[in-house]
């Protein structure tokens, strides 16, 4: 309806409101895993691949909010595998990532899961606590906090 088009409409290219649900998370899964990981790769040093991974997601807003309003509805049966993926991908990905800047096997793993807490705690925080924003020198700050506690030094 918000849309303004008829229910029959989406029908005639989804048979069910599920398969419509499953085609948005399919098409989400692979941007996400596009944009994010894709956009970062040609940056050869692990330490400013993992600075530049993080400015890119301290930053997508929109990303932001698909990904809080998804782990809102974890108990769906089409939601809770997508997410398993998207999840177990990125923590696979910043674990390589602190390998490659030095870490040990353990050291990295603890390291990725911490980051990821953050993130997805910062956007608990931010959209589902609503607590307040942050002015963008607030952000910014916190951002470069982030990367300076979390990533390796040389």
């Amino acid at each position: 309806r918000r849309l303004g088009g008829a229910k029959g409409s989406f029908h005639w290219h989804r048979p069910s409101r599920d398969a419509l649900l499953q085609a948005a998370l399919e098409r989400w899964e692979t941007a996400e895993q596009e944009i994010v990981f894709g956009s970062v790769e040609n940056v050869s040093d692990p330490r400013e691949r993992l600075r530049s991974l993080f400015q890119l997601v301290a930053h997508e807003v929109k990303s932001h909010i698909i990904y809080s309003e998804l782990l809102k509805a974890l108990d769906h049966p089409t939601v809770s595998p997508v997410i398993g993926r998207v999840s177990q991908r990125r923590l696979d990905y910043l674990t390589a990532s602190f390998r490659q800047a030095g870490l040990g096997r353990t050291a990295a793993q603890h390291r990725a899961r911490l980051a990821y807490a953050a993130y997805v705690g910062f956007l608990q925080l931010s959209l589902q606590l609503q607590q307040p924003r942050l002015h963008h020198d607030e952000f910014e700050a916190y951002v470069e906090h982030v990367m300076d506690t979390l990533i390796p030094q040389t």
